[in-house]
């Protein structure tokens, strides 16, 4: 009988992961070693090469306009960008002191009309324009008529003495109802008084006040921006008036 030969055992090699260990460690310390080798450029050198970076790219015959480096555009650029932020945060600056100028103007005007009971003549309102002070015609005007009464002055210097504190442009402005004027009236039509009924307010404060001409507007309106629809006397009564609008933008 043949005899059976005996298998032979396989040998297994529990060391090879020390091969890739090895290799890992090592080239964990290549890596560290480039690192501190970067860590410990001369300065000087790293310096001349900057400079050298620098003055490739603000070569004469740049591709970018007037022959301007890379470099030099995005440094003016950055320039911009930070004289435009500095721009926005004054221009949003004088935008909040205009407006609790305006808020101080309509806080004052409404305790002169309340300490002088003057509620039925003049009102003050807080509108998307500016400030408007709305005065009744007949408190300013005899009918028909665009010479100032005397008891229109007081309200108007009251007025005068705060608009010298606004930086804005004043918007005097004439409205009438929709009947039209008498036979013997010195003015052609509606318009005609509501422009020199808005004029006679506007003199006032130049010529008699002695206040800036650049800083007031004057226009009339006639009949064509009522409040109220003119079917009643009432409604026609308050569409008759000057509004002295203190605006909130001098562009409006």
């Amino acid at each position: 009988m043949a005899r059976r030969g005996r298998k032979r055992e396989e040998h297994v090699n529990h060391e090879r992961w020390l091969i890739t260990y090895a290799d890992l460690i090592t080239l964990l310390l290549i890596f560290f070693v480039i690192m501190y080798a970067m860590s410990k450029i001369d300065s000087a050198k790293y310096e001349l090469l900057s400079q050298s970076l620098n003055m490739e790219f603000k070569q004469a015959d740049s591709m970018l306009p007037n022959g301007e480096g890379i470099l030099e555009q995005l440094s003016v650029a950055n320039v911009n960008d930070g004289d435009k932020t500095q721009d926005g945060e004054q221009d949003k600056n004088a935008e909040a002191d205009r407006e609790q100028q305006l808020q101080d103007l309509l806080a004052q005007i409404q305790q002169y009309i309340q300490q002088n009971n003057l509620q039925a003549q003049v009102h003050a309102t807080d509108t998307p324009r500016g400030i408007a002070v709305t005065l009744n015609d007949l408190f300013l005007f005899d009918i028909g008529k665009a010479e100032l009464k005397q008891d229109a002055y007081p309200i108007l210097n009251q007025l005068g003495t705060l608009f010298p504190t606004l930086n804005t442009t004043i918007s005097i402005e004439g409205h009438t109802d929709n009947v039209p004027l008498s036979t013997g009236s010195i003015y052609r039509d509606n318009w005609g008084l509501s422009n020199e009924r808005s004029l006679s307010v506007l003199r006032y404060f130049i010529n008699d006040l002695g206040h800036d001409p650049k800083s007031f507007i004057s226009t009339g309106y006639a009949e064509t921006r009522p409040i109220k629809d003119n079917s009643t006397a009432e409604n026609r009564a308050e569409n008759r008036r000057v509004e002295i609008v203190v605006l909130r933008s001098p562009h409006l």
